[in-house]
């Protein structure tokens, strides 16, 4: 069979497929129009039934499009150079440890002052920034499995700008010479960093729960359930649990240090991890009919 592949925007053709069969894969369908076309690589197309259609996967076959006879077309996006995700999570991660090691490690070049007295929050603030980010990078290169191999590569400049201008906003005012100490003291201190290492650790269940859950080199996708990690338990509760004890841990690291400029990172990661959540719930309820209606984004019982 033919299939005519036509430009989304203008409805333009682009290209015409022969010898089509129906066991044909979109992506098959992605490397022959990159032979005619060796702009656009297969992760740089999106081929979709409808203009504003969504995105086939990979996996489809011709057969399960249902093309109709003398009719067979499809819409090809262009989605503009690609960067792999993972080269993107290393470089937004490992830039808020290099970037809040400056602050931390040469006060006298930041703000001019060779000696002064740090009160023990500011090194456990260290300590814990340096810690979840080690963490993200080492969750990237060994744990996380992706879905999805690459995306535009204008996101790492967006994301790069986000960890990076963050970390030095933060840094800056808990490392400044002037950062008063917790009102509460120590009691403050180390409740909230208790707080953190349990959030911290139950992210981390999370995450590895996820791996589990998807055999390497595959995409599938299935409903997460507890495990025999008593960390996993929220998964009772929530859609996405990992984003549940990643900002638990920013409430506890702006609790133990007191600082503004972390209460508005933990309130714009929060705002952004929703929005994601959210969409990830959807597509749990969408996908899979028995879904637990129960469970909610990313806050039990109430968002």
């Amino acid at each position: 069979m033919e299939i005519e592949i036509l430009h989304t925007k203008s409805g333009k053709q682009i290209t015409r497929l022969d010898h089509v069969d129906n066991y044909s894969t979109v992506l098959d369908l992605k490397k022959w129009i990159y032979k005619q076309f060796p702009r656009y690589y297969p992760a740089r197309q999106s081929l979709r039934l409808e203009p504003k259609g969504r995105s086939l996967s990979d996996e489809e076959t011709v057969r399960s499009l249902d093309l109709r006879v003398g009719d067979r077309k499809l819409y090809l996006r262009d989605l503009g150079p690609q960067i792999g995700w993972k080269t993107v999570f290393l470089c937004e991660y490992a830039g808020p440890i290099f970037a809040y090691l400056l602050f931390y490690l040469r006060p006298a070049f930041i703000y001019g002052v060779t000696k002064a007295k740090t009160h023990p929050v500011v090194h456990i603030a260290f300590a814990c920034w340096t810690f979840h980010y080690v963490k993200r990078v080492l969750e990237t290169q060994f744990v996380h499995r992706f879905s999805h191999g690459t995306m535009p590569i204008r996101n790492i400049f967006k994301n790069c700008t986000y960890y990076w201008g963050f970390a030095a906003f933060v840094a800056y005012y808990i490392n400044h010479p002037l950062y008063t100490p917790p009102a509460y003291g120590d009691l403050q201190v180390y409740a909230a960093l208790a707080g953190f290492m349990i959030n911290e650790v139950g992210n981390l269940s999370i995450h590895l729960a996820f791996m589990n859950m998807r055999p390497p080199g595959t995409k599938t996708r299935s409903i997460p359930y507890p495990t025999g990690n008593p960390f996993t338990s929220l998964f009772s509760l929530v859609s996405c649990p990992n984003y549940t004890y990643e900002v638990g841990s920013w409430v506890c690291f702006t609790v133990m240090t007191q600082c503004f400029p972390a209460l508005l990172f933990t309130i714009a990661g929060f705002y952004q991890m929703t929005v994601w959540a959210i969409g990830k719930h959807r597509n749990y309820l969408k996908e899979f009919s028995n879904y637990p209606r129960s469970r909610k984004p990313i806050i039990p019982f109430l968002l």
